[in-house]
């Protein structure tokens, strides 16, 4: 698995998770362990092999 985003906007990457996997792609958010919420930011994980499709989709989305 490989983070192609880091955020703490958890909208964005729900979103993000919804498409991508729309898209046929395998994502999954990874959230870490933090001493209080939102003290370190989630990723959105994919494998290594859909890193360059996920980012070709996420680019799309912001054009």
């Amino acid at each position: 698995m490989i983070a192609i985003l880091e955020t703490n906007d958890h909208v964005r990457l729900n979103y993000l998770q919804t498409v991508l996997a729309d898209a046929g792609l395998h994502p999954f958010i990874f959230e870490g362990v933090a001493p209080y919420p939102g003290a370190q930011p989630r990723r959105l994980m994919v494998p290594e092999s859909e890193a360059d499709q996920a980012r070709r989709v996420m680019r799309e989305l912001d054009a």
